[in-house]
């Protein structure tokens, strides 16, 4: 099994809020202030996301506001897969992943036969959206 882990620069909290509110499940937060090494972190970080996980029957998104000391570098290199259950399903989630993003790509039927859509959310992370209708095909 494949995870995905996502890093934030000071907004993972409101980042992976916003996934939840739009992909459902539940999500942990831990802060640098409530993990063992909150007494040797500056007092500015205490509140940062050391690492966030969002889980459903669908997928497993991990998170941080843990940035490398070459700052947060985002590029178009990874997206985002999601396999929905069903038609509705996508749509939702493209609705809702795509609000005050780019919508990329439509959800439509290709010619393999699935209804498939992309879209670049809030946060800059491309979400490809794939549902494979079976009976279809």
């Amino acid at each position: 099994m494949m995870h995905t882990y996502l890093t934030f620069d000071g907004n993972c909290r409101e980042a992976m809020n916003f996934y939840r509110q739009c992909l459902d499940g539940q999500l942990t937060l831990q802060t640098v202030g409530e993990s063992p090494m909150a007494d040797r972190m500056p007092k500015k970080m205490q509140d940062c996301i050391l690492h966030a996980t969002l889980s459903n029957d669908n997928l497993v998104l991990m998170a941080s506001d843990m940035v490398a000391d070459n700052g947060l570098v985002r590029g178009n290199a990874v997206s985002l897969l999601l396999n929905g259950n069903s038609e509705d399903e996508i749509r939702k989630w493209y609705d809702r992943l795509g609000k005050d993003g780019l919508k990329t790509h439509p959800i439509e039927l290709t010619f393999w036969g699935a209804l498939f859509g992309g879209l670049t959310d809030k946060f800059g992370n491309p979400w490809l959206l794939y549902y494979e209708q079976k009976n279809n095909l």
